[in-house]
């Protein structure tokens, strides 16, 4: 096995079983090759702890994966047709012996640009920060002792945009301090770690998370008071019938409870920070932010899914009730994807909230992101289908 192979398995297995560090099968990772030809990453729609050496992952071909991003022509086409157009040249550019239709991660041509061994992630801890209004200026201050620097990356929509932006600031950050950023974090969307070994990348991953919890508010680790069945049936019955009448599909309903949803339900911010979507992630696996429901009334909760869908939205698939718990629309495969995002949101609101106010996805860019077709194809993976 090549060494640059063996090292992604491990960096990928590391962070994918951590489900603070990724959700929804969420993140990727990639190592370049020791002559530089070459970089092995994630492939799209795979869970990284599911990375092995006989999938989940797709070599390329350093050179076309760069090429993509200064090509002239790709920059001038339509939005979705551009898109498109990423993708195809990205699985042109694998070189391997992959005989599956597996895709190379949607953000290959970014990893391109940054060190050799590279982890995107979607923590929970660094969100919170990412998400916040003085977010950056709070991890400026938090990491200022860091040489060279963190290096903060304005919300970009993702795929070729956002590769282009990474592309020019990592070369005017290694124009000013001689070296790629170990450090990146993006508006909005995630964290970035690169170093020149795995095990470097892992360490700085656990340094970079460490120093972001230590300045937040941890869920108190105490066992949540018992909820009463019936309590829990009717709730459950009642936002099975409001989503049937609501959308007009029917769905399985779900039950998920703990400590940290316990201490949500009895913030009494909790209604006034469940607005807009937090990431794309939330967006895509979880339709936006879960619905507040004071008490648990079918026709209104209906009405509110109808109005969702009327003014151009999707209509939640989370819900958390009061004194109850949070209830999830879907499948037996999609429903912990679910609860994992609603988990990572309201421990990033709550702490993004405290720091003074929540930064949220616009109606542009939410419109870009149900528009991609790389995270529609990323939630059927995520979904079960083939």
């Amino acid at each position: 096995m090549d060494q640059a192979l063996a090292d992604l398995i491990k960096i990928s297995r590391a962070t994918g079983v951590d489900p603070t560090l990724v959700q929804g099968g969420g993140g990727n990772t990639s190592v370049k090759t020791a002559d530089g030809r070459y970089m092995y990453i994630k492939a799209s729609g795979t869970a990284l702890k599911d990375m092995s050496a006989r999938k989940g992952w797709r070599r390329m071909r350093l050179d076309l994966a760069r090429s993509v991003v200064k090509d002239k022509s790709i920059a001038q086409m339509e939005t979705q047709k551009r898109e498109l157009a990423v993708v195809d040249r990205l699985l042109l550019a694998c070189d391997d012996n992959v005989k599956t239709d597996a895709r190379p991660s949607v953000e290959a041509h970014l990893h391109a640009w940054l060190d050799k061994c590279v982890i995107h992630l979607h923590p929970s801890a660094a969100g919170a920060f990412a998400n916040a209004k003085k977010g950056r200026a709070k991890l400026e201050r938090l990491f200022k002792a860091e040489d060279p620097p963190l290096l903060w990356v304005p919300y970009t929509d993702p795929g070729y945009m956002l590769a282009k932006r990474i592309a020019r600031l990592v070369e005017g950050y290694q124009s000013q301090f001689g070296k790629r950023p170990g450090i990146l974090f993006l508006e909005k969307h995630g964290l970035f770690i690169t170093a020149k070994t795995a095990g470097g990348a892992l360490r700085l991953v656990r340094k970079v998370i460490g120093r972001c919890n230590s300045k937040l508010k941890q869920p108190k680790k105490v066992k949540p008071k018992p909820i009463g069945r019936r309590k829990i049936d009717e709730a459950k019955a009642c936002i099975e019938q409001a989503y049937s009448q609501g959308t007009g599909e029917q769905a399985k309903i779900w039950y998920y409870y703990n400590n940290a949803i316990e201490q949500f339900l009895h913030n009494r911010d909790a209604k006034k920070m469940l607005v807009g979507s937090l990431t794309p992630d939330e967006l895509v696996y979880a339709n936006g932010p879960a619905m507040w429901v004071d008490k648990c009334d079918a026709q209104s909760i209906a009405k509110r899914l109808r109005n969702q869908i009327d003014s151009g939205g999707k209509p939640a698939v989370a819900f958390l009730v009061k004194g109850v718990g949070l209830f999830a629309a879907g499948t037996r495969k999609i429903a912990p994807t679910v609860r994992d995002i609603v988990l990572y949101s309201i421990f990033i609101r709550t702490n993004a909230h405290r720091m003074g106010g929540i930064l949220t996805l616009n109606k542009r860019q939410e419109d870009f992101i149900n528009n991609w077709e790389a995270e529609a194809f990323r939630k059927k993976l995520a979904s079960g289908a083939s």
